[in-house]
């Protein structure tokens, strides 16, 4: 501040001297300026006393403290009297009692808070494993949580594989992920005002019969006893089923002493005035486990029925005419051959079915979690499942027999790698992601498979990995494969990024290939199933759209925006007719007319999502959560457009 009046005093100065110059020294602007410097001068002297006064007391304080240091601790001691000395100890001592109690003190305090944390965190794991077991029961009913609810647990472990707790365990996720799943499932209810009881890990676990009477019969509004599953209630419950039980009516009426509604958290009343503890949650485990063994043992074999004709769908360009039924669970994943038809299920099997007679051949099994893809190659025998993140190689020719273990980090195992578990493992390994669907290449010498963000090549005639296809920002969810000319492939791949992407790959190629196309413009949401026909490729999406694309020029020709009210899911070509099927998450079906791209009839194919969407020669099948996949043939279709009907009478004899 000194140093910017000093400059502004000049600069008047010189203003002054100027004006002198010119107009003399009476001039009224020389008076104001010297009144102005006059100013700036008693300023400048102001703060040239305010800095002396401050570098004077600066002075005193550094004197001050040479002082304080140079005094000799000892020599005052010395010349204390008894009494004072007597004093300075009393004290010090009671000055250090003081602050020793306060130290013990904030020791027991941090003791207390990190016993409360402990507990905290027991009673969140324990709050976790019943959570994960309730939505596990949910989620066989509800294939879009089982979904949400496996994506979310692999998401978790991903995050937390250097824990010390085992990946798969539950109690290990942690209450982000019991917020989000109860989110995803809509279930967060607003909160109570009045605060509950928050009930311990032993109570829940070994919850006492007689304190849960009193507790039910008085209305105890705290956290309910121990979970258990209606699956595992089975086992503990099985002596007081009659033989003569199947095991639908097993599943759905409880056993005696066991909560009778499914996937709520009740109170058992007590039994007996005896305190009989509940079996440790490992040994339910190993009980639940050894009933889906001896159920899976008592399951019928499937069996493709005649489906019952309808005369509401008579204009309808397909007709059902069968259907095969066997799974357990939604059937995601379908392939076939003019005789063979091969399934793959959230039931962890793969079933492959005989067209002529109508049976199920084989069950293949040993899956870690749901079967999403299957393919069948004609050449080799060989059938290819894929669960989580491994792709199963059977030979079906003498007997189900799984030869080699693919990963999705391009790893090859001999046998079965995945038999050990029989379990459903959730849990991804480290370093693996999941795969989402699998390709051969016409001559069956290559796959292809999409996990991540990429697709991986394996060349199945030394079941080894060449390489990856790249380019994709977000996860391949499908991909479909057409040959160019002898020893090139063209791969169409399509990401939850939007984009679909082509690939020209030459036989012998190693290492990343990246696209030699991007289509655009890209769809608005994730792209779900891809098909082409001749020169043409037909992608559907989660936006509800399909397009169709020119694969010569990589053009789009065409598009229907809305082509369904919910994501397109599957697309397929109708044999011998220029007509492409659609279905989607809502259960209809849709047929085009592949060169104008009109809509040519509409109906209900399935009561719950269609998921895969495949033909052979003669037949389409379609493949859905309700558990069956069912077999349709065209009818009335002539140059894309439904012909005359006829005779449905004659019709159904005919089929």
């Amino acid at each position: 501040q000194r140093e910017e009046l000093t400059k502004r005093r000049e600069k008047l100065s010189k203003r002054r001297e100027k004006i002198v110059k010119e107009n003399g020294e009476g001039d009224k602007n020389v008076a104001n300026i010297s009144e102005e410097m006059e100013s700036l001068t008693a300023n400048i002297d102001y703060i040239n006393d305010s800095i002396s006064d401050c570098q004077a007391n600066i002075m005193q304080m550094e004197e001050a403290k040479e002082e304080g240091e140079t005094l000799d601790v000892t020599a005052v001691i010395n010349a204390c009297t008894l009494t004072e000395a007597r004093y300075l100890l009393d004290h010090f001592l009671s000055m250090g009692i003081n602050k020793g109690l306060q130290a013990a003190q904030k020791e027991a305090q941090i003791k207390v808070l990190e016993g409360r944390l402990k507990q905290t965190e027991i009673t969140s794991a324990t709050q976790n494993q019943l959570l994960f077991h309730m939505l596990k029961e949910k989620a066989e009913l509800n294939p879009e949580l089982d979904a949400l609810l496996g994506h979310a647990l692999q998401e978790n472990v991903e995050d937390s594989t250097d824990e010390d707790a085992p990946l798969n365990s539950p109690g290990s996720e942690g209450s982000t992920l019991s917020s989000d799943l109860m989110k995803l499932c809509g279930e967060v209810k607003p909160k109570n005002k009045a605060r509950r009881r928050t009930t311990t890990q032993m109570e829940l676990l070994y919850a006492d019969s007689s304190e849960l009477a009193s507790d039910t019969s008085t209305g105890d509004a705290s956290l309910p006893g121990p979970l258990t599953p209606v699956a595992e209630g089975q086992e503990i419950g099985m002596n007081t089923e009659t033989s003569g039980t199947s095991a639908r009516e097993k599943e759905l009426s409880p056993p005696p002493g066991l909560p009778s509604k499914i996937g709520s958290i009740s109170r058992q009343s007590s039994l007996s005035e005896k305190k009989i503890p509940e079996p440790s949650p490992v040994t339910r485990r190993k009980a639940y486990e050894k009933a889906e063994k001896s159920k899976a043992k008592e399951q019928k074999q499937g069996i493709i029925n005649p489906f019952p004709a309808s005369k509401g769908i008579r204009a309808f360009p397909l007709q059902c005419i069968h259907i095969a039924e066997g799974h357990t669970k939604a059937v995601l994943c379908v392939d076939s051959t003019d005789d063979l038809l091969f399934t793959g299920s959230k039931d962890r099997t793969c079933k492959v079915w005989n067209l002529v007679t109508g049976q199920e051949i084989m069950s293949l099994g040993g899956h870690p979690n749901n079967v999403v893809s299957v393919k069948y190659c004609n050449y080799t025998s060989l059938v290819f499942t894929v669960s989580t993140s491994y792709i199963k190689v059977w030979d079906i020719r003498d007997s189900a027999k799984c030869i080699r273990t693919l990963t999705s980090s391009g790893q090859v195992t001999l046998g079965d790698a995945c038999s050990a578990s029989t379990s459903r493992t959730v849990a991804i390994p480290s370093g693996e992601n999941q795969i989402n669907q699998i390709a051969l290449n016409p001559t069956g010498t290559f796959l292809y498979a999409a996990s991540g963000n990429a697709v991986r090549m394996w060349d199945l005639k030394r079941f080894q990995s060449t390489g990856k296809l790249t380019g994709h920002l977000g996860p391949v969810m499908c991909l479909t494969v057409d040959r160019i000319s002898n020893g090139q492939d063209l791969i169409i791949t399509g990401s939850k990024d939007h984009y679909i992407k082509m690939f020209d790959v030459t036989e012998g190629a190693l290492g990343t290939v990246s696209p030699t196309h991007n289509f655009e413009p890209p769809h608005y949401d994730g792209i779900e199933a891809l098909t082409i026909q001749g020169d043409n490729l037909f992608s559907g999406s989660r936006d509800n759209g399909i397009k169709k694309w020119d694969l010569t020029q990589k053009d789009l020709l065409q598009q229907v925006p809305n082509a369904h009210k919910d994501w397109v899911c599957a697309l397929g070509v109708v044999p011998d007719h220029p007509v492409l099927l659609s279905g989607c998450r809502g259960g209809i079906l849709k047929v085009w007319n592949m060169d104008t791209f009109m809509p040519v009839g509409e109906m209900k194919g399935h009561d719950s999502p269609i998921n895969a969407i495949c033909v052979n020669s003669t037949h389409i099948f379609t493949a859905a959560d309700d558990r069956t996949v069912r077999i349709w043939k065209a009818r009335n279709l002539q140059d894309g457009q439904i012909s005359d009907t006829g005779d449905l009478g004659e019709d159904i004899a005919s089929n």
